[in-house]
């Protein structure tokens, strides 16, 4: 652990460095990698300090990313990685070996930034950097200063736009693309591929995950014109799923993910030692809280925590929620907030056919759905089969550690949707983890 990360902070002052960060949070979200670039210029190119792994994709990038850390963990290799968004605290984002950024580190890192921010500003008016660059840059230079043997890399949103794109990796990874932030990438599988596919670089190997047709051949024409040498997951696992590898975490797109970081991993073997048995190993020891995460309540009832937000994962969380009434011989009590009604109603739809209840939450968050759009979404077969469905509020279905307000003695309880959403129940249900930070989460 550096020095900084040791010191004792106080609260005022880190919390008005957040009050900072939130400031350009609040600007809004600006893409187009030039100005990351000469915000990284001005650092010393810390981007380029360490060998990099980069990870694009509709859904599964952050388990993937995870993967691959352990992964490199097992095979004795430092790794860095670099999420977004966090689901508690801010410093999850950027971690070093599974140690998140402390409060002096991330204090530490915008007083260093702040006037190297100020000094692009000038060469490049009216074009400070974002929120997202600020978190980006802080990922480059704790990389480079804990001497990481190598960074893990989770675009932000999209990919050949995205801050993250300043890299040259090892290996580019495509986990999956569907139909999400489609005001912003396009409204096709294609258009959204070939955004995702722009970290694709020149003789740069691809690892991709299973897609759709048309995405998957967007891909592999952007891979071939820029020659960059393709390896899919369908073409070397097939079709059946028990040929797949299996993780520590539970569900068949799991084990789809697995895929994918396994590929990733021998892709870059030579370069990292990395052997099959570190593969296994790593899968084996993988965590990554809030996809398909089961724990107890204070009271035994089975509570589990799942961040299924879009049509894509809408499909996961329907084997996942059936599965779960199989083994458990009961209808779960569902909490559940979206954002977005095309989030929204794929969700609600197969929440609907499996939940006894369903108890809506807004998350704090300004493009969170309202009751009544939630609301209008919801089957009217979930009420001809007796569902119940309330309106609540995080602290009052959730009032303490480890409690929950919801449901009977005997019911399973789900919290699915947004990951905000699920940040704050985790807050609530382990304050441990610390202060929920939400204000700074989205994006």
């Amino acid at each position: 652990m550096s020095e900084s990360a040791s010191t004792p902070v106080n609260a005022a002052d880190y919390a008005a460095v957040c009050e900072k960060l939130y400031a350009l949070k609040a600007r809004g979200v600006s893409f187009g990698i030039d100005r990351m670039r000469a915000f990284a210029a001005t650092l010393g190119h810390p981007e380029r300090a360490v060998p990099v792994l980069h990870v694009a994709g509709t859904n599964g990038k952050g388990s993937v990313v995870a993967m691959l850390a352990a992964i490199l963990r097992a095979a004795g290799r430092r790794a860095g990685m670099y999420t977004s968004p966090h689901l508690v605290r801010l410093g999850e984002r950027v971690q070093v070996d599974g140690v998140p950024l402390s409060e002096a580190e991330i204090m530490a890192y915008v007083a260093e930034l702040e006037p190297k921010a100020a000094e692009l500003e000038l060469v490049m008016p009216g074009e400070a950097p974002s929120f997202f660059e600020f978190m980006t840059a802080m990922a480059f230079l704790q990389f480079a200063r804990r001497r990481c043997d190598a960074a893990v890399i989770e675009v932000g949103l999209g990919g050949r736009l995205d801050a993250t794109n300043i890299v040259m990796p090892e290996v580019s990874v495509i986990t999956s693309i569907g139909l999400d932030h489609c005001e912003l990438l396009g409204d096709t599988v294609e258009k959204i591929a070939a955004e995702k596919a722009g970290i694709i670089k020149p003789g740069v190997p691809v690892v991709m995950g299973r897609l759709p047709a048309g995405a998957e051949s967007v891909v592999r024409a952007i891979a071939a014109e820029r020659g960059a040498p393709l390896r899919s997951v369908r073409e070397e696992f097939g079709e059946d799923v028990s040929r797949y590898p299996r993780a520590a975490l539970e569900g068949d797109y799991q084990r789809f993910n697995a895929a994918t970081a396994t590929l990733a991993a021998r892709v870059v073997a030579g370069r990292f030692g990395i052997s099959e048995a570190h593969i296994a190993a790593g899968l084996a020891d993988v965590a990554w809280p809030g996809r398909w995460q089961r724990s107890r309540l204070a009271d035994g009832r089975l509570i589990v925590l799942d961040a299924s937000h879009n049509p894509e994962g809408a499909e996961v969380l329907e084997g996942l929620l059936g599965r779960l009434v199989a083994q458990t011989g009961r209808a779960p009590v569902v909490v559940t907030g979206v954002l977005g009604v095309a989030r929204a109603k794929p969700l609600l739809e197969t929440v609907a056919r499996h939940a006894r209840e369903i108890h809506l939450a807004r998350p704090q968050q300004s493009r969170a759905s309202s009751f009544e759009e939630l609301e209008a979404l919801v089957p009217r077969e979930f009420f001809a089969r007796g569902g119940r469905m309330a309106r609540g509020a995080v602290e009052t279905l959730f009032p303490s550690a480890g409690v929950c307000a919801a449901g009977g003695p005997d019911d399973v309880i789900v919290v699915t949707g947004s990951i905000y959403l699920l940040g704050e129940v985790l807050t609530r249900l382990e304050p441990e983890r610390g202060r929920g930070e939400q204000r700074l989460q989205d994006f």
